[in-house]
């Protein structure tokens, strides 16, 4: 009876504990199992520039494709802005930071605050100088100037004067297309690039920095523009300048370029492919929070088009 009695006691108080144990356990694998929604934030230097709209486009197709959650900021062309905007998706606790800068240099406090929080940062279309970056998807920005140059220069038959418009300086895309394109040119010693200067990569500065070289050199043959709302801004001043016989050379491949390409108004643009870098990112982003290797630099392809 004794013995009974102990059994009955020990049965008592041992199997529901075992069994809240085995209850536990099982929470615990389910918990870990379950996939959470991952979270990327991606922050465009502007999107007053379709460009980058397309580079948005192409990021939150892939997103959603691979079920992650994107918060998108606009910098607005501000380095402040961009600032604010990563410390904002810091405090909302992002897995990895996806950022095309503003300028290279400013950008680099940013990533280090991200940095700081063990948050990965992938930088897209333009680099930084500085920080922990993972992985940085753009063109061959450099080869895209060389592309440019050698186009113009087969075209004038390797003689001529030519206008370079820069983007925003500071950015390693005016300055690494700068680089390809003035290095190229400098191959052909009859071409003389008798204007050079920033327009920030904007369509309306594009148009005043023309307007004011068209009123300063009665020759031009031709003009590069390191993006293609320089480019567009530019052939409006030289059709409001009635200039005629002017070959202009743009970078990116924009909606807006290639119908001004069809429509006989521009000559060429190096075309990049935003959705694709955009889309990229996340991939990259994806596979870092796999565990999987990334590579430290992804070009995109560059292509020549013309009429």
């Amino acid at each position: 009876m004794r013995k009974s009695k102990i059994l009955f006691l020990l049965l008592t108080f041992i199997l529901p504990v075992a069994l809240i144990a085995g209850c536990s356990t099982g929470n615990t694998n389910n918990t870990s199992n379950a996939k959470e929604e991952k979270t990327i934030g991606l922050v465009i230097s502007t999107l007053n520039n379709p460009f980058f709209v397309t580079l948005k486009d192409g990021a939150e197709a892939k997103a959603k494709e691979l079920g992650y959650k994107l918060i998108v900021a606009d910098s607005q062309n501000d380095s402040s802005k961009e600032l604010s905007n990563v410390e904002d998706l810091i405090q909302q606790k992002v897995d990895v930071l996806l950022i095309n800068p503003v300028d290279s240099d400013a950008v680099v406090n940013a990533i280090k605050e991200a940095n700081s929080k063990n948050i990965p940062v992938i930088t897209l279309d333009r680099s930084a100088n500085g920080g922990d970056v993972i992985c940085h998807i753009a063109s061959d920005n450099v080869k895209g100037g060389e592309m440019a140059a050698e186009f113009i220069a087969k075209t004038l038959n390797g003689k001529g004067n030519v206008v370079e418009l820069e983007g925003i300086p500071g950015t390693s895309a005016a300055r690494d297309r700068g680089k390809g394109f003035d290095e190229a040119i400098a191959k052909y010693p009859d071409i003389k690039i008798i204007a050079k200067q920033a327009a920030d990569f904007d369509r309306s500065k594009g148009l005043s920095v023309m307007e004011n070289i068209l009123q300063a050199q009665p020759k031009i043959d031709a003009v590069f523009a390191q993006n293609d709302e320089m480019a567009l801004g530019a052939i409006k001043a030289i059709e409001s300048a009635n200039r005629q016989g002017i070959l202009v050379v743009g970078f990116d491949g924009t909606d807006d370029a290639l119908k001004a390409i069809k429509d006989g108004k521009m000559a060429a643009t190096i075309a990049q492919q935003p959705a694709l870098i955009g889309s990229l990112g996340v991939e990259m982003a994806d596979k870092y929070l796999k565990g999987e290797k990334v590579e430290k630099f992804i070009p995109a392809e560059l292509k020549l088009i013309t009429k």
